[in-house]
């Protein structure tokens, strides 16, 4: 068998070039808006806390950003916690929670069906971390054709 001739990765190395930016740095003309819409499943995959970041980094480019969880999104913006509502019974389960409460306290909005909430998940409204604005269902996709009618930038994301 070769013997590997390459050193040893310790804590600290790079394995890709970090520094190096192929496209210009966009940023949000004055008034233009984006919405990230979340119909996934909390803890089923990535997507749900990338979406988050990406929402949060788009209103760092100056977008006036909102997140809509309908569907099994809703399961983003729950409160959770073990043994009690808060504490992280494992590292990384208040992702969620902490992600949406930074995204709302740099001025995000966060909307939830209602629908999804209670008939399909069993939640109230109280269950919801503070600060994300309850909606009817019928509300779901008048938002989205409000975002459309302003230009907005929107990223839907579906799982299943």
């Amino acid at each position: 068998m070769p013997a590997v001739s390459t050193p040893a990765t310790k804590k600290g190395d790079f394995f890709v070039d970090y520094e190096e930016k192929v496209f210009e740095d966009v940023k949000a003309k004055p008034g233009e808006k984006a919405l990230v819409t979340f119909h996934t499943v909390a803890f089923e995959g990535s997507i749900g806390l990338v979406n988050i970041l990406q929402a949060k980094r788009l209103m760092r480019k100056g977008f006036e950003t909102s997140i809509l969880l309908y569907g099994p999104g809703v399961t983003l913006g729950i409160q959770r916690g073990f043994p009690t509502i808060g504490d992280e019974a494992f590292p990384g389960a208040q992702n969620f929670a902490k992600q949406l409460e930074a995204f709302m306290s740099e001025g995000g909005k966060v909307y939830c069906c209602r629908f999804a909430l209670q008939m399909l998940y069993g939640h109230g409204e109280h269950s919801l971390v503070p600060g994300i604005r309850p909606i009817n269902p019928l509300d779901v996709l008048d938002l989205i054709l409000l975002h459309r009618n302003d230009n907005a930038f929107m990223i839907h994301t579906w799982t299943v």
